[in-house]
This record gives C-alpha cells, sequence and structure tokens, in this order.
C-alpha cells in the first residue's frame, strides 16, 4: 500500500483519488475551497460526480502540510490556470525526489511553457511526471475500461507511476516524449472547442471528422516543431485524447463549443458549462506557439478569431473552407514518387 496526496478535489482528482483507493492506497485529497472539504467529507460524494460514492477513510483537508508530507506519490489535479499558484504553495512541503505526476492539461498563457515545466519552476526539487489519455473522469469513476500514457524524463519514473495507476480497468503505457504528451493534450481542447462550434451550427460528421483529421496534423506539425515526437501525437495523448473529447458530450470544451456555436459569448458559454474550459486558455497560448516556430494553424486560429475577435463563427467555418488550395501533406509530394 502507499500513501498517496491528491491536490485538487475537481471532477478529474476526485475520480483518480477513487481509482487509486480501489488499488489499496490511502489516499488524503486537498482542496483550496474549505466549503467544498466540508461537503465532501460529510456527503462522501462530489456533485460532478453523482454516482461515485467516496469511502469513509478518504481523507479530505485545506492542510497542504497533511496531504504532501510523508506521501509515496503526489498527484496535482488542479485547472492550468491554477497550477504555477498552487505549486508556489506547496513548496515549503515538498521533499527532493518527490514523485509528481500532473494530471491538468493545459499551457500557461504568459509564458507559453507546459504545465510540467511550470511545476519544475516552482518545485525544482521534485521528479514530475504526466499522465494524460482520451479519460474523462464520469467512466473513470465508473470503472468503464480506460487507457492512458505516462511520461517522464526517466524510465524507473514512469515505471513507478504506471505500476501505482495500472488496474483491470486503467491501463497505462509508458513514454519518454513528456513534452509531446503535454502538447497533445493542451491542443486537443481547442479543436475540440471548434467541433463544438461545428456542432453548435448544426454542422456533421464529415465536418467533425474533417476537423479531428486537421486538427491533429496542425498539433503534430506544432508538436513536433516544439520537439515532441511524432509518434507521440498518432498515440493516447494525441489523436486517442482528440477524439473522444471532440465526439464525447463529457467534454466540457465541446460543449461549450456547442453554445458558442448557437450564439452564446465566450463568457457566457463558460458560465453556462460551470466549469474550467480549458481550450479558451490554451487557444491564444497555441495560437502564440504556432508563430513563435513559424507552423500554420488555420483551426487554432480561426478559433482565437471566434473567441476573442468577435468574428461569426459561420464566418470562419466558411474561411476555413475557402482557403488557398494546398496538398494535404506538406512532406509528401510528386518528386518523391518520380
Amino acid at each position: 500500500m502507499a500513501a498517496i496526496g491528491v491536490i485538487g478535489s475537481g471532477s478529474w482528482g476526485i475520480a483518480l483519488a477513487s481509482l487509486l483507493y480501489h488499488q489499496g492506497n490511502s489516499i488524503t485529497v486537498w482542496s483550496a475551497i474549505e466549503q467544498e472539504i466540508e461537503e465532501l467529507s460529510r456527503t462522501r460524494r462530489l456533485k460532478t460526480l453523482p454516482d461515485l460514492k467516496l469511502p469513509e477513510d478518504m481523507i479530505f483537508t485545506g492542510s497542504l502540510a497533511e496531504t504532501m508530507e510523508q506521501k509515496d506519490l503526489l498527484v496535482m489535479a488542479v485547472p492550468s490556470i491554477y497550477v504555477r499558484q498552487t505549486a508556489a504553495r506547496m513548496r515549503p512541503f515538498c521533499r527532493k525526489g518527490q514523485i509528481l505526476v500532473n494530471v491538468a492539461k493545459g499551457i500557461e498563457d504568459k509564458t507559453l511553457m507546459t504545465l510540467s515545466a511550470v511545476i519544475e519552476a516552482e518545485l525544482p526539487m521534485a521528479d514530475v511526471a504526466v499522465l494524460s489519455g482520451p479519460s474523462h473522469a464520469e467512466e473513470v469513476s465508473r470503472g468503464l475500461p480506460t487507457t492512458c500514457v505516462a511520461g517522464a524524463k526517466s524510465r524507473r519514473t514512469a515505471e513507478l507511476v504506471q505500476e501505482r495507476f495500472m488496474s483491470p480497468v486503467f491501463r497505462v503505457y509508458t513514454s519518454p516524449d513528456v513534452a509531446g504528451i503535454e502538447i497533445g493534450g493542451a491542443l486537443k481542447n481547442v479543436i475540440a472547442l471548434a467541433a463544438g462550434i461545428a456542432d453548435g451550427l448544426g454542422y456533421g460528421d464529415n465536418t467533425k471528422a474533417a476537423l479531428i483529421t486537421r486538427g491533429i496534423y496542425e498539433i503534430t506539425r506544432l508538436g513536433t516543431a516544439m520537439g515532441g515526437k511524432q509518434e507521440t501525437f498518432g498515440g493516447l495523448s494525441g489523436i486517442g485524447d482528440l477524439i473522444v473529447t471532440c465526439a464525447s458530450m463529457h467534454s466540457r470544451n465541446r460543449r461549450a463549443g456547442i453554445l458558442i456555436g448557437k450564439g452564446y459569448s465566450m463568457k457566457e458559454a463558460m458560465d453556462e458549462v460551470q466549469m474550467v474550459v480549458e481550450g479558451v486558455y490554451s487557444a491564444r497560448a497555441g495560437l502564440a506557439l504556432a508563430e513563435k516556430h513559424q507552423v500554420p494553424v488555420p483551426i487554432i486560429e480561426e478559433v482565437n478569431q471566434v473567441l476573442f475577435a468577435g468574428k461569426p463563427a459561420r464566418a470562419a467555418v466558411n474561411d476555413l473552407m475557402l482557403r488557398d488550395r494546398t496538398r494535404e501533406s506538406q512532406d509528401m509530394g510528386w518528386e518523391h514518387l518520380q
């Protein structure tokens, strides 16, 4: 049995806390919100996962010291916009070599840093890993078969994370490509917003397939320019996560996109979803990274126009369809066949 601290009590943090508990680990969950701690302790339920009953001996606390000290593993499950400030608060209680698994997805807007890089900057003594893939909290909490990938700089750390999370219903692969895993996990949320917008406009399966296919092409080109490996974007944290996020109503990014396609403003859509819509924050960062690395990302660019420049969603789709004619792959031409 391992002692595990979960930093963050949202849907994903609680789903993973339950998964890890049922594998025989002792679990302490931290929240910054006192009312949330009281409600979880009293009801043993989270409103966003109503079918999940949490065990009586799972600890909920507002003390980072209690959550972190004497723990074999820490799981960082706060929304991306709170990762830096939470990591800074964790510094006094983080020991050298502490394994910390980040499960949030996003890119820091102002610095364009991946979340693991943000955590390493604030907690240089920690051994930071990531866990990502097509894994909605609603299904993980119900014990439905799910697969993810654990990334770390060392094989030993990746395999330890794999061992801790692996179960009959939660299969974990390992990878050294931390950057690729994080880039795929962050940018798929932007494409999911586009897919939701298309749904809100009343477009069909053909449109959705086009957005997923061209979306993974954009993510792969930008991700490899940033140092990620092409194989990663064809895997669980790339195309796998993109498919599930674009297709499922569990996806808050897709749900927000649907509302925007129906005429809601970005703020109105986020208020209606009542959860952090990561794709809104990753959209600006994704476009800035594309400009920095000189990679064309027409879908991400049009999503930014709709979100931040007031461009009508239908006009954005029209402009995507009527762009200059080009080849499907810039890396393949007829000269290669001669």
